[in-house]
């Protein structure tokens, strides 16, 4: 069910008879056909068990299943959208910056310690980005949101890429995050704010990369 880019801040999905989607509560602006919203309670949260973990953490983001038959325009808060179409691998990705997701991916919750161990967790805490993450993995799109548009950036092995933890937005592949000290880059650029991290991913897949620090 992919997603026509009708411009930066709107997309548009088919809805096909018999094929669910996802989407962020109040991101539909118009709509097409024969089309039913209903408010989910566990889709895209990684089942009961997902769910309870983000209510515990608060950071859980409502969700509502489309389905029907027409097309449905969705936006959200004048944000910037990417559509990232899955072939098969995972996307990690905070459940906030979701806009409207394919039914057919599989959906999950990534603890963050998982992934990056104990740093991974002090990522959670510092870039205020939660605890936890969204996982989709399988073929289908996903409409993701940020500021300021929106940048893939490859990742080779052998060839890390450093983010600034406030600018990262999702991220694919066989890829391993680490938070390091920035050693005061930020200072000798003029824009020292008191963020003195930067977030290392290496191994083999892409960042999505925001043109911006602000949080959604």
């Amino acid at each position: 069910m992919p997603f026509r880019e009708l411009n930066s801040k709107m997309v548009e999905a088919q809805v096909i008879p018999g094929q669910k989607m996802f989407s962020q509560r109040g991101a539909m602006l118009a709509y097409r056909g024969e089309v039913s919203f209903t408010p989910s309670l566990t889709g895209g949260q990684g089942g009961v068990m997902g769910m309870i973990g983000r209510r515990v953490a608060n950071e859980q983001t409502p969700l509502m299943s489309v389905e029907g038959s027409g097309t449905v325009m969705f936006g959200h808060g004048g944000h910037h959208i990417q559509v990232i179409n899955l072939t098969g691998e995972t996307l990690y990705v905070e459940a906030d910056r979701l806009l409207a997701f394919d039914g057919t991916l599989q959906q999950g919750t990534m603890f963050m310690g998982s992934q990056g161990g104990v740093m991974g967790m002090v990522r959670g805490q510092v870039t205020g980005q939660g605890l936890f993450t969204t996982t989709l993995k399988g073929h289908g799109s996903v409409a993701v949101m940020a500021h300021g548009g929106v940048i893939e950036l490859p990742i080779t092995p052998n060839r890390p890429i450093h983010v600034d933890p406030q600018a990262y937005v999702a991220h694919h592949g066989d890829v391993r995050n680490k938070l390091s000290t920035a050693l005061g880059w930020r200072d000798m650029v003029g824009r020292g704010s008191g963020e003195a991290f930067q977030l290392e991913l290496s191994g083999q897949g892409a960042v999505y990369v925001q043109a911006s620090e602000e949080k959604l």
